[in-house]
């Protein structure tokens, strides 16, 4: 009853956009990580929602720009995914890239859990601990119960066309804007080089990740016309 008092009191009376950065601000507070995080998951790019730090918020960066780490294989098999070891072993070895970057901003374990349902991932709530370990199954319940609560705020917060379209500034209108940019970015970089959205993607990441960039500094680097990609980039030639 304790978890449940927090979650409550942690979104109470709060806009419906400050909920996601809200509940990864409470997750932190009831479980045993130095941060929290939250995106949306679709075909592209993952969408961040809310960060409870700074660090969280790089981390989100970080497999946005990768497309690869505990994120990602979570929503892709609506799922836990528990890297409670990012230094050696098992998750070292499945993700390499992406604990070398993890590690490097001093992250050592990460738990991600799944929005949505059994067969329908929306997205996924990324928690990040300094030290490697697992979390007790008292704390993994704990994790749980606040996805669960993300995912039903999430169900419930208004879009941009409700209301009649009175809604003056969607709760996701910044956030889609970032999305936009990235599709623009991959539109251009299909049509420069010939190729797919698949590949156009890959390269957009891979060159960023060479450029120590974010994916969303790239892309609006491509959109301002300000970096053009040639058919050797991302080739690893």
């Amino acid at each position: 009853m304790r978890d449940v008092d927090l979650i409550a009191e942690g979104v109470r009376d709060v806009q419906p956009k400050e909920i996601p950065g809200r509940l990864c601000g409470v997750a932190v507070e009831l479980l045993p990580v130095a941060g929290a995080s939250v995106a949306l998951h679709n075909e592209g790019m993952p969408v961040r929602l809310g960060a409870s730090s700074e660090r969280a918020t790089r981390m989100a960066e970080i497999q946005a720009t990768l497309g690869d780490g505990p994120g990602l294989s979570a929503a892709r098999i609506c799922a836990p995914v528990l890297a409670c070891d990012l230094t050696a072993g098992r998750d070292v070895r499945r993700w390499p890239v992406f604990a070398q970057q993890a590690t490097a901003v001093g992250v050592r374990a990460m738990y991600s859990l799944p929005l949505g349902n059994e067969s329908v991932c929306v997205g996924t709530l990324d928690l990040y601990r300094d030290t490697p370990g697992e979390l007790t199954p008292r704390e993994l319940r704990t994790a749980l119960l606040v996805a669960s609560v993300m995912t039903v705020a999430l169900m419930a917060l208004p879009r941009g066309d409700e209301n009649g379209g009175r809604e003056t500034e969607p709760w996701l209108s910044g956030l889609a804007q970032d999305q936009d940019q990235v599709y623009q970015a991959v539109g251009m970089i299909m049509a420069q080089l010939g190729i797919d959205a698949d590949e156009a993607l890959a390269r957009l990441r891979a060159h960023a990740f060479a450029e120590s960039r974010t994916a969303l500094e790239m892309a609006r680097e491509v959109v301002g016309h300000r970096t053009r990609l040639d058919r050797d980039d991302g080739d690893g030639d």
